[in-house]
């Protein structure tokens, strides 16, 4: 009888600790599923898409009422990185991200006979406000990270041909190797034809870090850039295209005005101007840019 008791009383210690390791159990899965939730727009494949929880809250934040510019707007916005003839033939990363100064060249050469008007992301922001006249064929040329080969390569092809474009710089990679140096970069700001973005601190995917370390990217990368150059910064740029509400928000309230993704599309409109999609010319030139300009579709946001 004394046995049977113990093992009566043992009972309710046994159901505790199962109910307290159930618990564990789904705590954890809960916290796996919202991870993968936020993530799975960050990988190289599925940052081609906007997910569903980034598109509600577009769909419900308030348009600000500054924005009386139009609805929605073709602005096509070509994605470059590196425009160099790459030495190390090894670096097969660096030359799939690269185009020669000659292609780059032919490709504004292209554009401009074409009659398309070079922007930034200032201009666009002042178009959405209402503050612009949207300009002919507008079309933006972005240049993300801030390699050394924008001053030696890009700049004197804009200079040559009077065109304007957008520079997002990783703060934390000035004066290191490869990079621009503060001084080139203050060179750059000042030849009137480069706007400079942000692209955070240390070129961090912001979809999946914590609310703390987001702010830090995207913060200090705006601070950095205005000491250095005395301007305000209003272009922001997600490093590897990963974004998600929370980047997002912190983005918006840092007092960004437009931030641009790896999204495909050349659709503007007043509630995706912190998701702008872009393109990437690759290779293209003459008619064969011009075709994949006119036949990319407008994207939902």
């Amino acid at each position: 009888m004394k046995k049977k008791q113990s093992r009566a009383k043992s009972t309710p210690k046994y159901l505790l600790f199962s109910i307290i390791f159930l618990l564990v159990i789904l705590g954890s899965l809960t916290l796996v599923l919202s991870n993968y939730r936020r993530t799975k727009i960050i990988t190289s494949k599925s940052n081609l898409i906007v997910s569903q929880e980034v598109e509600d809250y577009l769909k419900e934040s308030t348009v600000s009422p500054k924005l009386k510019g139009p609805q929605s707007l073709r602005v096509p916005m070509l994605l470059y990185h590196y425009v160099e003839y790459v030495k190390d033939k090894g670096d097969t990363i660096r030359q799939s991200l690269d185009i020669v100064p000659s292609l780059f060249d032919a490709q504004v050469t292209t554009l401009q006979a074409a009659g398309y008007t070079f922007i930034t992301p200032s201009d666009l922001s002042q178009i959405m406000e209402g503050q612009m006249q949207v300009p002919t064929k507008p079309i933006m040329l972005t240049f993300d990270d801030g390699y050394r080969d924008f001053y030696t390569d890009v700049l004197p092809i804009i200079q040559k041909h009077n065109v304007r474009v957008v520079a997002y710089i990783v703060t934390g990679f000035l004066d290191k190797p490869n990079n621009l140096t503060r001084g080139q970069l203050r060179e750059i700001a000042a030849s009137g034809l480069v706007e400079i973005g942000a692209h955070t601190v240390d070129h961090s995917s912001l979809g999946i870090l914590n609310l703390k370390r987001v702010e830090f990217e995207v913060l200090e990368s705006k601070t950095e850039l205005e000491k250095i150059l005395g301007v305000p910064i209003t272009a922001f740029a997600y490093p590897n295209g990963s974004f998600d509400v929370v980047s997002i928000q912190v983005v918006r309230d840092a007092g960004f005005k437009t931030a641009v993704t790896t999204v495909p599309g050349i659709n503007v409109t007043q509630q995706n101007l912190y998701i702008l999609p872009r393109l990437r010319a690759g290779g293209r030139t003459g008619q064969a840019l011009l075709k994949y300009l006119e036949q990319n579709v407008f994207q939902a946001f």
